[in-house]
């Protein structure tokens, strides 16, 4: 793999990373400590969706974040010829 192709190989690898993480800080943040008072007026399953994000639903969404993750990083692969291990 040449020098250019590397360097846009990890572009976008960064660029995946950073917008999957300002994601994961945004719902965790902002979701259970910023917005938790607005949030504890709705009910999910009868708890407050502020407390429930605080203590389930950040982790739920960090949980799909590394699905994502893998999904479009194996894309990513595709796309710029990596081979894996084993395949």
């Amino acid at each position: 793999m040449n020098q250019n192709k590397r360097q846009a190989y990890w572009r976008a690898n960064t660029a995946l990373i950073r917008n999957l993480l300002l994601v994961w800080a945004l719902v965790s943040i902002g979701c259970s400590i910023v917005l938790v008072q607005p949030l504890n007026n709705l009910r999910l399953g009868g708890l407050p969706v502020g407390f429930w994000m605080a203590q389930q639903g950040s982790i739920f969404i960090f949980v799909v974040l590394i699905f994502v993750y893998a999904v479009q990083m194996d894309k990513l692969d595709r796309q710029h010829g990596i081979k894996r291990r084993g395949k």
